[in-house]
């Protein structure tokens, strides 16, 4: 059977990508991914402001397409237009509130948390992502001899400043005191994994603090991030980050989060965590470790199947 051809729409930010290019893998999709860029004058308007017209952003080289999964308030007016005009039925699929009418959407994938409610609304667990447990399984060596092979090992993967996380240096080396005390206390080896948020001293200061008892993996190295997630008897993540904290529960191990002193608060993240506590999938990062068990969680998989569905 041949297949369906996708665009895939982001602004280029990591936890877009991995949620379109997920979604799209896990729809058998022969897809083609392209970053968004409004037009000056329009940057400052919401989408429901916004006209659904070429002239709002930079012209998209995609013609002949069944499939557009975009993901980000820019790509909200692209994903409808780019279907308004062609001369094809296409399906178009929106990750996040788009925050305009659900009706321009044949389908809206949205968390939980955003409480978002509609006929063509597919609620998830948190954020749908890129990884599959085979990917996950197939680079398990990839960090293997850069490790202790008597030590268990437990990874601290890192975020970076948001609107409302500040990644000060007191901030994150409370972080780093704990982790490296829980290193010690346990007998464990560390893996530091940073994300393309993560400042370039922040992972300097990781260096410093945790270059002893920890591997500290200092570029964005996908292939060293799956490996770590295989090899890690124990997941920490930032508490920024809802993509990574989603993507760590697809193993099934035992997920801490660090907490960073909040900025202002986010009722969205606050919910996020809750539910994540409530699954079980989640601790707080604190002064003890200890192991727990969940069911992997796989809601692209599971999304993907209920819009395989409708599309055949």
């Amino acid at each position: 059977m041949t297949k369906l051809k996708g665009i895939l729409l982001t602004q280029g930010m990591h936890g877009m990508i991995s949620q379109v290019e997920g979604l799209a893998k896990a729809l058998n999709l022969n897809f083609t991914h392209h970053t968004v860029e409004t037009n000056k004058f329009w940057k400052m308007f919401p989408p429901k402001l916004t006209p659904i017209s070429q002239s709002v952003f930079k012209k998209i080289d995609a013609k002949d397409f069944d499939v557009i999964i975009s993901c980000g308030r820019k790509s909200v007016v692209p994903s409808i237009y780019l279907k308004k005009i062609s001369h094809k039925k296409v399906t178009n699929i929106h990750i996040q509130d788009p925050k305009v009418n659900l009706n321009n959407f044949n389908y809206v994938i949205a968390p939980e948390h955003d409480n978002l409610i509609g006929p063509n609304v597919f609620s998830t667990k948190g954020a749908i992502h890129y990884l599959t447990k085979d990917e996950i399984s197939k680079h398990s060596n990839y960090l293997k001899d850069k490790l202790k092979s008597d030590k268990e090992y437990f990874i601290l993967i890192l975020g970076g400043p948001t609107k409302h996380y500040d990644y000060s240096d007191k901030n994150i080396m409370n972080i780093f005191n704990l982790f490296n005390d829980l290193i010690e206390k346990n007998n464990l080896q560390g893996i530091v994994i940073p994300s393309m948020r993560t400042p370039k001293n922040i992972i300097e200061l990781s260096k410093k603090k945790l270059g002893q008892n920890s591997l500290v993996i200092d570029t964005v190295d996908k292939k060293a991030y799956l490996s770590a997630l295989s090899l890690a008897k124990y997941i920490s993540v930032t508490c920024d980050s809802t993509s990574m904290i989603s993507e760590a529960a697809l193993t099934g191990k035992p997920i801490y989060v660090a907490d960073i002193p909040p900025i202002k608060n986010d009722k969205r993240i606050k919910k996020f965590i809750e539910l994540f506590k409530q699954l079980n999938i989640i601790k707080k990062l604190n002064f003890k470790l200890e192991t727990w068990h969940y069911e992997n969680l796989d809601e692209t998989s599971r999304i993907a199947n209920e819009i395989k569905k409708q599309l055949t």
